[in-house]
C-alpha cells in the first residue's frame, strides 16, 4: 500500500507539471514518512541523510567539469574548424554535409559529455550550411540532432557517471571503454539514411558548387580540437589522470585553446560560461539528492523484489524481459531526460539486471542507447529541440526525416543487445 502510495503520488506530481526532482522526492517523503509513522517525525531524519549520500559521491565530481567542458568548447570555435577539416576530407557532393554533421559530432562527444550541447555546437555551424546548400531546414535539425545523441556514449559521458554512481560494480573507466564500440556503432548507423534520404530527395543541389577547403591548412586549424579526445581519453588510459581529474584537465585544455590559440573567448566570455555551467550542474546535482530520497523509499520498502519476482513468473525470459524494457525505455525516453530515467528507474532495474545475470556494464550501454534515441525522438526529444530552434522550424516538420534516423539507431541498439561483446570486448580488452 505505501508502495503505491509513493508512486502515485510521484505521478500525480510530475502530470502537475511539478518538477521532477520535487517529485521524487516529495514522493518518497511521504512513502518514509507512512512507514515510520509509529516512530513519529525520527524517521524522516533519513531524507536529509539520503540527499546528502546522493550527492557525496566521488565520481559526481566530473559531471560540473564535463558539463563546463561543453560549454568551453561551445564557444571556442573549435566545431566550426572541425567541419572545415571534414569537408576537405569528404569532399562535395549531395549527402557529404549531414556525413559531416555526424561525424563532427561523434568528434566532439569525444570532448563534452552533454547531448544539448553537442548539437547546439554542431547546429550553430552546420544548419546554415546546410541551407546553403539546399538542404531543408527539417531535415538539417533532425541529422544534428541525431548526431548529437551520440555524445552520451561516446566517452567522455555525463549520463554514464550517473550510472556508475547508482550501480555497484560498474565503474566510470569500464562504461567509458563500453561505450566507444556502440557510439561508432550508432554514428555509422545514422550516416545511411542521412545519405539515402539526400540522394532520394535531392538535396544539397547547390553542395558541389560550394568551394572545397584546402585540407593541410584546414587540418592545422582543427588539430587543437581533434587532439582533445586523444588528450582526455588517453591520459585515462595509460594512467595520468582519474576520469575525474581529466573533466579538470579537460576544462583547462578547453580554455587554452578558446583563449589563446583560437582566442575566441575573452575574459568578459568567462563569467557567462561558467554561470551557463553552474545552473546546469545545479540542476541535476538537486535532482540527483532529491531522487536519493526515492530510491531510499524503494529499496527500505523492499518494493524492488516483488517486481523482479512477477517478473521472472511471468515466463518471458531473460530475451523477452530485456525485449520489453527496451520497449518501455523507447517510449520513456521520449518524455524525460537521461538522468531523471536513471533515478527513476534503477532502483527496480538494478536488482532485475542481478536476478538475469546481466552484466551491469553492458546493461548501463544499452540503457544510454535507449535514452540517446529518446533525445532526437518527438515529442519531447531534448536534443532536436535544440536544433529545431537554432534551425528555426517546428519538431513536427521533422518527423518524415527524424523517423528514419531513429529506426537506424534502434537497429545499432538491438544489435548491442543480441552481441553484448560489441560493448564488454574493449574493457575487457583494456582489463576493466
Amino acid at each position: 500500500m505505501i508502495g503505491l502510495t509513493l508512486f502515485a503520488i510521484f505521478l500525480l506530481l510530475m502530470m502537475a507539471g511539478v518538477p521532477i526532482g520535487v517529485s521524487l522526492g516529495l514522493g518518497g517523503l511521504v512513502a518514509i514518512a507512512l512507514a515510520n509513522a509509529d516512530t513519529q517525525l525520527w524517521g524522516l531524519l533519513a531524507a536529509p541523510q539520503n540527499m546528502y549520500a546522493g550527492m557525496a559521491k566521488y565520481p559526481l565530481l566530473a559531471l560540473p567539469m564535463f558539463v563546463l567542458v561543453g560549454s568551453i568548447f561551445d564557444r571556442s570555435g573549435v566545431a566550426q574548424r572541425m567541419v572545415t577539416f571534414a569537408q576537405a576530407c569528404v569532399g562535395r557532393s549531395s549527402g557529404m554535409l549531414p556525413l559531416v554533421a555526424i561525424l563532427v559530432a561523434m568528434v566532439l562527444g569525444g570532448i563534452s559529455g552533454s547531448g544539448p550541447a553537442n548539437a547546439a555546437a554542431v547546429g550553430g555551424v552546420m544548419i546554415a550550411a546546410m541551407a546553403r546548400a539546399g538542404y531543408p531546414a527539417p531535415f538539417s535539425a533532425s541529422v544534428v540532432g541525431a548526431a548529437a545523441a551520440t555524445d552520451i556514449l561516446i566517452p567522455p559521458s555525463i549520463a554514464f557517471v550517473v550510472y556508475s554512481v547508482n550501480v555497484p560494480g560498474a565503474s566510470v573507466p569500464a562504461l567509458f571503454a563500453a561505450g566507444m564500440v556502440p557510439g561508432i556503432l550508432a554514428g555509422l548507423a545514422l550516416v545511411i539514411p542521412a545519405i539515402w534520404i539526400s540522394r532520394r530527395n535531392n538535396f544539397g543541389q547547390f553542395e558541389k558548387d560550394l568551394p572545397r577547403p584546402p585540407f593541410w591548412s584546414s587540418l592545422g586549424q582543427a588539430v587543437w580540437g581533434l587532439a582533445a579526445p586523444v588528450l582526455i581519453l588517453g591520459g585515462m588510459r595509460v594512467g595520468w589522470f582519474t576520469p575525474t581529474e581529466a573533466a579538470v584537465v579537460a576544462v583547462v585544455y578547453g580554455l587554452f585553446v578558446g583563449m589563446v590559440v583560437h582566442r575566441t573567448i575573452g575574459l568578459r566570455d568567462l563569467y557567462s560560461i561558467f554561470r551557463e555551467a553552474a545552473e546546469i550542474s545545479a540542476v541535476i546535482m538537486i535532482v540527483m539528492a532529491l531522487a536519493g530520497i526515492f530510491a531510499y523509499s524503494v529499496n527500505t520498502l523492499g518494493l524492488a523484489d516483488p517486481v523482479v519476482k512477477a517478473v521472472k513468473d511471468s515466463g518471458l525470459g531473460s530475451g523477452g524481459t530485456l525485449a520489453v524494457l527496451m520497449a518501455v525505455l523507447l517510449v520513456v525516453g521520449m518524455f524525460l531526460d537521461g538522468v531523471s530515467i536513471f533515478l527513476i528507474f534503477l532502483p527496480l532495474l538494478y536488482p532485475l539486471c542481478l536476478a538475469f545475470n546481466w552484466d551491469v556494464v553492458w546493461f548501463g550501454v544499452l540503457l544510454t542507447m535507449m535514452i540517446a534515441i529518446g533525445q532526437f525522438t518527438p515529442p519531447m526529444a531534448v536534443n532536436l529541440l535544440v536544433a529545431c530552434k537554432m534551425a528555426k522550424v517546428r519538431i513536427e516538420t521533422t518527423v518524415p526525416y527524424v523517423m528514419w534516423l531513429v529506426l537506424s539507431f534502434l537497429a545499432a541498439t538491438v544489435m548491442v543487445a543480441v552481441w553484448p561483446q560489441l560493448a564488454l570486448w574493449l574493457p575487457r580488452s583494456l582489463g576493466y
